[in-house]
C-alpha cells in the first residue's frame, strides 16, 4: 500500500514538472512540412579514402567561418574549436559538441558518420550544426534547466514529506525533465544557425540536410530530444530563405 502512494505522489511530481516545464517552453515553433526529402539525391555511399578527403576539406573551410560567427555573437567566448575524429572502435553514426576540461569547445564526428556523409554539403551541415550548439550557449542552458528541474522537484516532494529516498527519485526525475525541456527548441536553433555557417562557407544547407532522410524520424515521441526530421528540414528551408532576402 505505501509502495503505491510513493508512486502516485512521484507520478504527480512528474505530471507538475511536464506542466511546468510547458509554461517555459519557446512558443514559436517552425511548422512541420510534409516530408524530409532532400531536393537533390544524396547520391551513393563514398570510399574511405574519398570520406577522409571530404572531411578534411570540409573541416578546412567550414571551422573559420564558425569561429568567426562564434566571436561575433560571443566575444567573451572561447571559439577556438577542437575538431576531432571520435576513433573508438564500434561507435554508431554520430556527431556531439562538448567542452574539455578547460572550457574549449569540442566538436567530434564518429568514423561512421563521416563514412556515411554522401557529400560535403552533408558534413558541412552536421559541422555547422554542432558547432551552433556552443555558439547559442546550450551546455550551460541545458545544464540550468536540469538544476532549475531538480531543485523544483526536490521542493515538491520535500512539501509531501517524502523521506530522503523520495526526495533524491524526485530530484533526478526533476532533473532529466528540465535537461529535456528544451532539447527539441536546441536542436532546431542549432539547425537554424548550422544553416548560416554552412551557407556563408559555401555550401548547400539544404542538401546538407538531406542527411535527416536517412536518420530514423524521433516523431513526436514524449520527452524525446530531437525534433521530427520534417521540422527540422523546414526550419533549414525557412532560414535559408531568411538569408536570401536578407533577414
Amino acid at each position: 500500500m505505501a509502495g503505491n502512494w510513493t508512486a502516485r505522489r512521484l507520478g504527480a511530481m512528474a505530471v507538475l514538472l511536464l506542466a511546468l516545464a510547458g509554461c517555459v517552453a519557446p512558443a514559436h515553433q517552425p511548422p512541420v512540412a510534409s516530408a524530409p526529402a532532400p531536393t537533390t539525391p544524396a547520391g551513393p555511399q563514398l570510399s574511405q579514402q574519398q570520406a577522409a578527403r571530404n572531411f578534411t576539406e570540409v573541416v578546412r573551410r567550414v571551422e573559420p567561418v564558425a569561429e568567426s560567427l562564434c566571436r561575433q555573437r560571443n566575444p567573451r567566448a572561447d571559439c577556438d574549436f577542437l575538431i576531432m575524429v571520435d576513433d573508438r572502435p564500434g561507435q554508431p553514426v554520430n556527431a556531439y559538441q562538448t567542452l574539455d576540461a578547460n572550457g574549449r569547445p569540442v566538436i567530434a564526428f564518429t568514423q561512421a558518420l563521416i563514412r556515411d556523409a554522401r557529400n560535403t554539403d552533408e558534413l558541412a551541415f552536421v559541422l555547422g550544426h554542432e558547432a551552433a550548439h556552443h555558439i547559442a550557449g546550450h551546455i550551460p542552458r541545458q545544464r540550468d534547466s536540469a538544476m532549475t528541474g531538480a531543485v523544483i522537484a526536490g521542493v515538491l516532494a520535500s512539501i509531501t514529506g517524502a523521506d530522503a529516498g523520495m526526495v533524491r527519485t524526485a530530484t533526478d526525475l526533476g532533473a532529466t525533465v528540465g535537461a529535456r525541456s528544451y532539447s527539441r527548441s536546441f536542436e532546431l536553433e542549432a539547425d537554424a544557425i548550422g544553416t548560416l555557417i554552412t551557407h556563408r562557407a559555401g555550401y548547400d544547407a539544404e542538401r546538407g540536410a538531406g542527411f535527416f532522410s536517412r536518420l530514423p524520424d524521433p516523431g513526436n515521441q514524449f520527452l524525446g530530444t530531437h525534433p521530427p526530421n520534417a521540422q527540422r528540414t523546414e526550419t533549414v528551408r525557412q532560414t535559408l530563405a531568411n538569408i536570401r532576402a536578407g533577414g
